[in-house]
């Protein structure tokens, strides 16, 4: 390939995995320049966004597992191991968000938010001196996007002594940078969950329910560009029981799973159109599941099937008629390990 023009060499190295680009920038300094351009990275990842490159990481207790899903038997494939290279401490890293390859964890014994990606295995601390980046656990939500311009940024809500803060860390800056958030005081009790916030169409999606029967549930939306937050309303669910609703971005569209009850369970699937909720389908007669067994949606795979693994390690798979989604839902946890889905990609949590 020596003899090939620059041009043929770029077009034909974004299109190979990203462990390839990794070990092909030891061929010569010419090939590492051009394979760390902002512009190389960002077709690279742009190439690798397809189902077939998504990869499933597993924390369990000190190690980290990767495996590629296996699409035609809906299972994981032979696992590799990936080095956490960082000071961590048993069962201490939890995936909080994902993001073109790249993982926004927390450290939890010292509360400290990073970026890291685990196919090239570099990190960033975003924790400063005076506790921006510190992460609190069942308080505090995070959301990870990109802007306009290729900067990868976290939102970071926080919920300290009454009080709502929120901040925005650019990867381009290094640097975190207050954010107005406006809210009702009611959200600042204990009483709502925060789950992390899902990127779609230039906004982060948060879905805030009240840990309570026939509780208040919205959505609170942030708007990348204008650095602006907003409400609108949570789809038209019955409130006789418990609610959680469960974002997803599917080709650049909000879905969302929301399940209701109390004893058994009901789940239905809504599409977000300009701030308004469909309902695009109904789970289907299928056994209730119990409350004391339900656990989380963990994906929802291209053969229009959901997999739904409960607290207890039972799996069931739900079948649906609807057209393919090329998708997978990620879930913090699952099968007993802290997880996620992911594509492999270059992509750099520091400039």
């Amino acid at each position: 390939m020596a003899d090939l023009p620059i041009e043929t060499i770029f077009e034909i190295l974004t299109r190979v995995p990203a462990k390839v680009v990794g070990r092909s920038k030891s061929v010569c300094k010419e090939w590492y320049a051009l394979l760390s351009t902002r512009d190389f990275i960002r077709v690279h990842c742009s190439r690798s966004l397809v189902s077939s490159n998504q990869r499933v990481p597993l924390i369990d207790d000190l190690t980290c597992y990767v495996h590629p899903i296996i699409f035609q038997s809906y299972d994981y494939g032979p696992r590799s191991i990936v080095t956490l290279p960082l000071d961590h401490q048993n069962n201490d890293v939890s995936i909080l968000s994902h993001l073109n390859g790249l993982l926004c964890v927390c450290l939890n014994h010292t509360n400290e938010l990073l970026l890291w990606n685990p196919i090239t295995t570099a990190f960033k601390r975003l924790s400063t001196p005076d506790s921006l980046g510190i992460y609190i656990n069942n308080l505090d939500a995070v959301g990870l996007y990109a802007d306009d311009a290729d900067d990868y940024k976290v939102l970071h809500i926080k919920r300290r002594c009454d009080v709502y803060e929120s901040y925005v860390y650019s990867r381009e800056l290094n640097f975190w940078r207050n954010i107005p958030f406006l809210t009702r005081q009611e959200y600042l009790s204990p009483n709502f969950y925060w789950p992390p916030g899902t990127f779609c169409g230039g906004t982060l999606y948060f879905t805030l329910c009240e840990c309570w029967v026939e509780g208040t549930n919205v959505v609170i939306c942030f708007d990348i560009n204008t650095k602006q937050f907003k409400e609108i309303s949570f789809p038209p669910v019955p409130s006789t029981g418990f609610v959680q609703g469960v974002l997803v971005n599917v080709k650049n569209e909000l879905h969302m799973f929301a399940t209701t009850g109390w004893f058994k369970i009901a789940v239905d699937l809504w599409t977000l159109k300009e701030d308004y909720w469909i309902k695009v389908l109904s789970c289907p007669p299928i056994p209730p599941i119990s409350l004391s067994l339900w656990g989380d949606i963990t994906h929802y795979v291209t053969n229009g099937n959901w997999f739904v693994m409960t607290k207890l390690g039972k799996l069931f798979t739900i079948e649906m008629d609807t057209k393919p989604f090329e998708i997978l839902y990620p879930v913090t946890w699952f099968r007993g390990y802290k997880g996620a889905v992911f594509v492999e990609t270059v992509v750099s949590p520091s400039i």
